[in-house]
């Protein structure tokens, strides 16, 4: 992110704390679901500490990102703010669903501050650049996800490391397009002139999408397909080779209706809502490749 782009912070960093808390969040389910005996131990703190975990490790990434995109003088602030943030939402949207018993506003800070400090402390030992494939980087991934299955109680646990392994090197491309897209001119992610989002993210698996932007009929809800039933918006997602790949694409008629505002806000939504959608589709979909034995859930 160029210096002059620093008025975007403020978008990426709702953007980041939103996807890091979505991430955390679901990859303890998966987390759970990868050894269903395991899961049946578990009490609400090691949840809570699994969870916290997941923070460390994601706080690490985007301090290791944030160089390329921020400049170096704001990259301190940067991440203030973004500790700041996850905070806010925490507060606001997860830390009540995690307890059984209520969390006041500087519990929550502390924790979030205490994760950030120790995500240094942690996993700072690991030299890598972030977006490249290297041993050392699978090795930060693997110490990470010990690390998990020791907080869930069952260290060492296969089911339970190769889960956590692939949850948190799946959420690498994600966390580059916010940034990516936050360093285009006026911090807008663009949409290809045919109305379609490309939303692609490398891992470990991937998945492709296709942009249903011919005129497709909609199933109704009886399994027909009724005249005047047209699919107007479509978000696919599919698996190609090493990719994961999620586009989502208009109907050329309902595209041309549009006014140029309201184009722009529509894409602007949906770029956000694919990006979720193709994040949890990678998470799943390596976990289903890696050969857990118990259905994990579906994006």
């Amino acid at each position: 992110m160029a210096p002059n782009n620093t008025e975007n912070f403020d978008s990426i960093l709702k953007d980041l704390a939103h996807t890091m808390m979505s991430v955390a969040r679901e990859s303890v389910n998966l987390i759970k679901r990868s050894d269903q005996q395991q899961a049946l131990k578990l009490q609400r703190k090691q949840e809570w500490d699994i969870y916290l975990e997941f923070l460390r490790m994601l706080f690490n990434l985007v301090d290791r990102l944030s160089a390329f995109y921020i400049p170096i003088q704001a990259q301190r602030d940067f991440m203030n703010s973004l500790e700041d943030a996850v905070a806010h939402q925490l507060k606001t949207v997860l830390a009540p669903s995690l307890s059984s018993t209520e969390i006041d506003e500087m519990e929550v800070m502390l924790s979030v501050g205490q994760a950030v400090s120790e995500s240094r402390e942690v996993y700072e030992r690991f030299k890598f650049v972030v977006t490249d494939q290297t041993k050392e980087r699978d090795q930060f991934f693997q110490f990470f996800s010990e690390r998990v299955a020791t907080k869930a109680g069952a260290p060492g646990k296969q089911e339970i490391t190769s889960a956590a392994f692939l949850c948190g090197s799946a959420v690498v491309p994600a966390l580059k397009t916010l940034f990516e897209d936050a360093a285009k001119p006026g911090g807008q992610t663009s949409s290809p002139p045919a109305g379609v989002s490309d939303e692609k993210s490398k891992g470990p698996v991937g998945a492709s999408a296709v942009p249903a932007s011919s005129a497709t009929p909609l199933a109704a809800p009886d399994g027909t397909t009724g005249e005047g039933l047209i699919k107007l918006i479509s978000v696919v997602s599919r698996t190609q080779g090493e990719e994961v790949e999620t586009w989502w694409g208009l109907h050329p008629q309902f595209r041309r209706d549009l006014p140029a505002d309201e184009a722009k806000e529509l894409a602007k939504y949906m770029n956000k809502a694919t990006r979720i959608v193709g994040e949890r589709f990678a998470i799943v979909v390596s976990l289903a490749q890696a050969g857990a034995s118990r259905p994990v859930g579906n994006a």
